[in-house]
């Protein structure tokens, strides 16, 4: 990893909750709200737009844990933000601190952990298995 990469450093993600962010299972929409697993996508997003600047050519980023508390429904039209907080950097693992809130209050909280690898072990994982 380049130099540069601090605790408490934080990135930003906004979105606008659609239809396709609905929790749902197999195409079927349990609640007209904003998901657990769209949370995640976000948690996920704004943590890793803290890494990319500092990834250098040859590593890339993969997600090793989230942990995630759900608090409160969000509707269609809504405006969430997630900020991402870098808590810990330990070797070539970052764990970051998230929070997502709606126009009104805190929506969900939680940790995303990413692990920094070379390109070449990743790929090398990732081979299809005959």
């Amino acid at each position: 990893m380049k130099k540069g990469l601090e605790v408490g450093d934080t990135a930003i993600v906004t979105d606008r909750v659609t239809k396709e962010m609905f929790a749902q299972f197999e195409g079927q929409v349990v609640h007209p709200a904003y998901s657990t697993v769209s949370m995640v996508y976000h948690m996920e997003w704004a943590s890793r737009k803290i890494i990319l600047p500092y990834l250098e050519e040859e590593e890339e980023g993969v997600g090793g844990a989230v942990s995630v508390k759900h608090i409160a429904p969000t509707a269609e039209g809504s405006l969430i933000t997630v900020v991402a907080t870098i808590k810990n950097i330990q070797s070539n693992t970052i764990i970051t601190k998230v929070e997502v809130r709606n126009e009104e209050e805190v929506i969900g909280v939680g940790e995303v952990k990413q692990v920094i690898l070379p390109k070449r072990e990743l790929e090398k994982k990732l081979r299809p298995r005959n």
